[in-house]
């Protein structure tokens, strides 16, 4: 059977812009780690640790939002279906309004939370087992990366809204603008140029949120100025519904959980690798933010499937779901084996732009050993966000969580602690844990993948059948 590379170029369409500010945000982080490596290997500890727990705090509240793209989705699907055209009627259009209003109240409490979860974190990183002198270094990036969690989440909100309209453009330009904006002004902010006191780590930081709020700035303009996605546009968040609030607080709540609990396990491995020494968190944090950079991808094609499947099911054509999991995980793991292979043959490209232009032998030979467990761990995280995408299109966002619980907490981090502590394996224990658990919670998801779209395609068959005894 021929490919027809017009149904994988749907999915990239919506995956490409979605990965796109996706690696907006990971370029700035990804930017810092860089930097960090110009102040010391410490630095790279005790920031990197700090941009983890940012990232954790970050995915969750995205978590909060990233229902609302499907709900737009759901609603422009019911519209197709009642006009019998891509028009969007006049219930659609109230709809997304009202969607639109309540994601942007929920992103600013949640952002504000995480924010000051983020502050208390600062204050209580030695009782975690860090060193004195990381947590020293850490606390003054955590309090400057706060503010930007505000931005940030605004900027997804529009996301969500523009991808669940198969609207969401392109922000390469503004990608490439920030990480060269962001790199000057970590500079300027280090090493105290143009007269500004040198600040440091607290710099880099201040930096990052700086080009938060001037990335959403700018996205914000972008779809002002499309004609489709203008007159839809509401964000006065105290108007909204109670009703709406609710329904996206039911499927957000999941979504966080399951986003955090993602995170979470990554961020102990983290905290685990700490006790074995700076040179092995140094290495970890490296490794880790390579694989996040890779992550992306597979969130963007998680996402743009999971739109697909909403609108494809509330138009009643479930049976074409299975096609779309197919495709995607055909575009993924295409990638990841490229990937994997650049890891495997090139390694110290892949490496010395983090290393701060010091190839530190011991540390360039850590984190080398450590690309063969992220290559697995590509894969494996890769598969099981998509799973989590696929069945979020079809609304089921508590049975992800469920599954990802398992593979995490019950699997997962025994596995990390046995593998590390009880077999003595040190921090390459830690990471065939993390493996094991990510690898694990996809065999979970798939399987209750299948499960629940055979569920769906039995419930439109009889209404289907159902329509046609009235109708007849």
């Amino acid at each position: 059977m021929p490919i027809n590379f017009r149904q994988y170029k749907e999915i990239l369409d919506l995956a490409a812009p979605i990965a796109g500010i996706q690696f907006a945000q990971v370029a700035l982080t990804s930017t810092d780690l860089l930097m960090m490596g110009f102040i010391s290997v410490q630095a790279v500890a005790a920031g990197g640790l700090s941009l983890l727990l940012y990232n954790q705090l970050r995915t969750m509240c995205v978590g909060m939002v990233t229902g609302v793209g499907n709900l737009i989705a759901a609603s422009v699907g019911r519209s197709e279906k009642r006009t019998g055209t891509s028009a969007i009627d006049d219930v659609a259009t109230d709809e997304i309004r009202d969607l639109l209003c309540a994601s942007m109240l929920i992103a600013t409490i949640a952002a504000t939370i995480a924010g000051v979860i983020l502050v208390i974190f600062s204050q209580i990183l030695t009782f975690l087992g860090q060193a004195t002198a990381v947590a020293t270094l850490a606390k003054p990036i955590m309090l400057t990366l706060a503010p930007g969690l505000l931005p940030m989440l605004w900027l997804n909100v529009l996301r969500q809204f523009a991808v669940g309209m198969r609207r969401a453009g392109s922000l390469l330009t503004v990608t490439i603008i920030s990480i060269a904006v962001n790199a000057g002004l970590n500079l300027i902010f280090i090493y105290g140029w143009l007269g500004i006191p040198p600040l440091g780590l607290a710099g880099i930081g201040l930096a990052t949120t700086l080009v938060q709020a001037w990335t959403f700035l700018v996205y914000l303009r972008t779809v002002r100025r499309d004609d489709a996605l203008r007159p839809l546009l509401a964000l006065d968040g105290w108007r909204a519904r109670p009703a709406t609030l609710a329904i996206i607080t039911r499927m957000g709540l999941p979504i966080t959980l399951t986003y955090g609990s993602e995170a979470a396990i990554t961020s102990i491995a983290t905290v685990f690798m700490g006790t074995f020494g700076p040179l092995a968190l140094a290495a970890s944090n490296i490794v880790n933010q390579l694989a996040y950079i890779v992550y992306q991808l597979n969130i963007g094609l998680s996402q743009g499937s999971s739109i697909l499947v909403s609108r494809t099911v509330s138009k009643g054509q479930a049976d074409q779901v299975s096609a779309i999991a197919r495709r995607t995980f055909a575009i993924s793991f295409s990638a990841m084996a490229i990937i994997g292979l650049v890891y495997v043959f090139l390694p110290e490209i892949v490496l010395l732009p983090f290393l701060g232009g010091r190839a530190d032998p011991s540390l360039f030979g850590a984190a080398a050993t450590l690309l063969w467990f992220a290559i697995a761990h590509q894969f494996f995280k890769g598969s099981q966000n998509i799973c989590v995408g696929l069945l979020r299109g079809l609304g089921k966002t508590k049975v992800a969580l469920f599954n990802t619980l398992v593979g995490y907490w019950l699997i997962g981090i025994p596995a990390m602690v046995l593998c590390a502590y009880g077999l003595g394996w040190g921090s390459y224990g830690i990471w065939f844990g993390l493996c094991l658990g990510f690898g694990s919670t996809s065999i979970l998801l798939w399987w209750r993948f299948i499960a629940e779209l055979n569920t769906a395609r039995l419930a439109i068959s009889k209404n289907q059948q159902a329509f046609q005894i009235i109708s007849g």
